[in-house]
C-alpha cells in the first residue's frame, strides 16, 4: 500500500462523509489505483456512492461538492436512469464520483453476468467492486463483491467467442509498405492487443473492458492462463520493425489458440487457424490476360 493510496483513501472517506449523510445513502467505496494501493502523485480518486431509492437531486450534489471546495469538471449520467456520474477538482486532483441507485447497480451486474453482454465499459464497474474498499454500508458492498466474484462460465466463453477475431496482418507486409497505411497499421495492432487480452480473459474467468485499459503488465500477472512474458510481447508489437512486429504478432495469436483449444475446446477456432501462416500472393498479369483473352 502506498503512502498515497492511504492519504487519497482518506481523502476520499472525507469527501464522502457528507454524501453519506443524505437519508437514502446506503453505500460508499473507493475503487481504483487508490482501492489497489498503487496510486502515486498522478492518480485521481474513483468512488461511488449507492442510494436505496431514488439519487438525491442534482442542486443537493453540486451543494455538497461546493461545501467541500470542489471545482466542477465534468458530468454525464440521468437521474432518471438512476445513475449520474460527475468529476471535480479537490486539492489539485480529479475526484470521480459515482452516484447510483441499488436498483441501477444491480441492474448493471446483471448486464453483464446475465445477459453475457461483452464488450462494455461496464465490466469495469465489476472488476472495481472487486477490489474496492468500502467507505460505508460495508454489508451491501460485501454482498456485491461476494456476486462479482462468482464470475459466470457462459460469460468467459461469450467473451473468448467475442474476442477470437484477429486481421492477419503478418500476410499483407507488402499491401502496408506500398500503401501508405501507417495508422491503420498500429490500429490493426491495437485492436488485435486488445482481443488477445479479450479472449485471455474469458479463458481465465476475469472482467474485462477496452474502456480506459491501463496497467496492462499487472492485469496480465493475474491471469493464470497466457502465453510467457505476454506484457513485453505486447510492448515489443509497436515498436519492432512492422515485418518482425506482424510475425511476432502471428506467434502470439498462436499461442493462444492452442490455449483456446485446450481449456475450451467447445469453441470452434478454425477460422482463426487458418489464418495462422496465410500470405497474400500477388497476382500473375499472364493469367488475368489469359481470362480476357478466353473471354
Amino acid at each position: 500500500m502506498t503512502p498515497e493510496s492511504e492519504q487519497l483513501y482518506a481523502l476520499a472517506a472525507h469527501v464522502a462523509a457528507p454524501f453519506i449523510q443524505l437519508p437514502a445513502a446506503c453505500a460508499a467505496m473507493v475503487t481504483g489505483s487508490v482501492a489497489k494501493g498503487i496510486a502515486d502523485q498522478l492518480s485521481d480518486i474513483d468512488m461511488s456512492i449507492f442510494y436505496s431509492d431514488t439519487l438525491p437531486a442534482e442542486e443537493q450534489l453540486s451543494a455538497i461538492r461546493d461545501r467541500l471546495g470542489g471545482t466542477f469538471r465534468w458530468g454525464a449520467g440521468s437521474h432518471a436512469e438512476g445513475v449520474v456520474i460527475g468529476a471535480f477538482e479537490l486539492a489539485g486532483l480529479e475526484v470521480q464520483m459515482i452516484h447510483t441507485t441499488v436498483a441501477a447497480w444491480e441492474a448493471t451486474m446483471a448486464e453483464v453476468q446475465t445477459k453475457l453482454t461483452v464488450d462494455t465499459p461496464l465490466a469495469k464497474a465489476l472488476e472495481g467492486i472487486a477490489i474496492c474498499r468500502p467507505l460505508y454500508g460495508a454489508e451491501w458492498i460485501e454482498r456485491w463483491k461476494a456476486q462479482a466474484a462468482q464470475f459466470p462460465p457462459a460469460l468467459g466463453e461469450a467473451m473468448v467467442r467475442h474476442y477470437l477475431q484477429f486481421f492477419p496482418i503478418w500476410g499483407l507486409q507488402e499491401h502496408f509498405a506500398r500503401r501508405d497505411a501507417t495508422v491503420w497499421y498500429y490500429q490493426v495492432l491495437a485492436e488485435s492487443a486488445f482481443n488477445l487480452v479479450g479472449v485471455l480473459s474469458g479463458l481465465n474467468g476475469v472482467y474485462f473492458t477496452k474502456f480506459q485499459f491501463k496497467r496492462m503488465g499487472r492485469f496480465i500477472a493475474g491471469l493464470g492462463i497466457a502465453p510467457p512474458n505476454l506484457p513485453s510481447r505486447i510492448e515489443a508489437l509497436f515498436t519492432l520493425p512492422p515485418v518482425r512486429a506482424a510475425a511476432a504478432l502471428e506467434q502470439l495469436i498462436d499461442e493462444t489458440l492452442h490455449l483456446v483449444e485446450q481449456h475450451m475446446p467447445q469453441i470452434d477456432i478454425s477460422a482463426a487457424r487458418r489464418r495462422i501462416g496465410w500470405r497474400a500472393q500477388p497476382w500473375n498479369p499472364a493469367a488475368v490476360q489469359a481470362v480476357i483473352g478466353g473471354g
